[in-house]
């Protein structure tokens, strides 16, 4: 920032300064005389100029005119610029007048040097005003060809992390020590569960090739991983659901809700004896679909809650949504840890 404030003021100098040097080249070439009229003529020039733009400047970035804009603010842009203009041609004429900066025997009157004034400097005003909206123009052109460089590697990261957190090897092992003990046992529910590691494989593989899916379409994996933890941690499991109908349509970002459920699992009902209960909810809550994961379990510190699931889970959504969605965690009443995410809503809700 302070480099940039630099380079603006090196600017207004050099092309103030230039613009005073285009006055004697002119002299130069015709031939005239300079006197010390020219000479404050020229000086009070360069000085005005550097003042003015400035705060014309200071004007634009208090009103929020820094391009790009759009609709009225060109005409809020345009009438700035002309009160400028005026002020900049009547102020310069009354100093003319009072230093005497003009030549006694062709004296113009205060209103028609201000005319006159108005007339032949509020181009160079214009001027300076088309090279500095140039200017920022291509400045936002080049940030957000290196903003969108920088969130496309970004993205590709953060998706060979999500699927590597996604096959996650322990969870594999378990499961498929689950179906084997399952086999003999009972082949019906192994051959079930087979299905669902699978469903939970090809979405962790396909999670890469798409920003959102359906809450549906989220949930059922959800339920498959579930149905798997089951199988290993039986009766010490207890899993609820409080689904409104009306979020299924709503789209969420592949994987995460089966995320917030596996770090549930690690961090809440796998370190407890007798297990726990993990509870997923669905709703709209003031103009918002808000999703949440509570599990048995406590925070040692929620602000200083760290590892893969979470920080994933908020990279995701910052990178889809911005500051439109929201993510906390934190302890609540009892022996209870609740995770929630809060989306917009999308059109699709209003559709129904």
């Amino acid at each position: 920032m302070q480099k940039k404030h630099l380079a603006y003021w090196w600017c207004q100098f050099v092309g103030w300064t230039f613009y005073g040097l285009s006055f004697l080249f002119y002299i130069w070439v015709f031939h005239l005389q300079l006197t010390t009229i020219y000479v404050g003529r020229i000086l009070l020039a360069i000085s005005f100029g550097l003042l003015f733009t400035h705060l014309l400047r200071l004007i634009i970035l208090k009103l929020n005119l820094t391009p790009p804009i759009f609709g009225k603010q060109w005409i809020l842009l345009f009438t700035v610029t002309l009160l400028i203009c005026v002020a900049y041609s009547f102020i310069s004429s009354t100093i003319v007048e009072w230093l005497q900066l003009y030549d006694p025997k062709v004296k113009a009157s205060i209103p028609e040097r201000f005319f006159l004034n108005l007339a032949n400097d509020s181009p160079i005003i214009l001027v300076w005003l088309s090279i500095y909206y140039l200017w920022h123009y291509i400045e936002n052109t080049r940030n957000t060809k290196i903003d969108s460089v920088k969130m496309e590697s970004l993205v590709k990261e953060l998706q060979l992390k999500t699927i590597k957190a996604h096959i996650n090897p322990h969870f594999i092992f378990n499961a498929l020590n689950s179906i084997r003990a399952l086999v003999d046992e009972n082949p019906e529910r192994a051959r079930t569960a087979i299905t669902e590691l699978s469903n939970i494989l090809r979405s962790s593989m396909q999670a890469e090739k798409m920003e959102t899916t359906t809450l549906e379409k989220e949930l059922s994996i959800v339920k498959d991983y579930l149905e798997l933890e089951q199988i290993r941690f039986e009766d010490r499991l207890k899993v609820e659901y409080e689904i409104d109908e009306d979020t299924l349509d709503q789209q969420v970002p592949p994987m995460m809700l089966q995320t917030l459920v596996e770090n549930a699992i690690k961090h809440g009902i796998s370190k407890h004896v007798n297990g726990g209960v993990i509870k997923v909810t669905s709703d709209f809550i003031q103009n918002h679909h808000e999703l949440s994961v509570e599990n048995t379990g406590r925070l040692n510190n929620a602000k200083n809650f760290e590892g893969f699931g979470i920080a994933s889970t908020i990279n995701r959504l910052k990178l889809l949504y911005g500051n439109e969605a929201e993510f906390e965690i934190k302890n609540l009443n009892g022996n209870m840890v609740k995770a929630k995410v809060t989306l917009p809503v999308t059109a699709v809700s209003f559709i129904k």
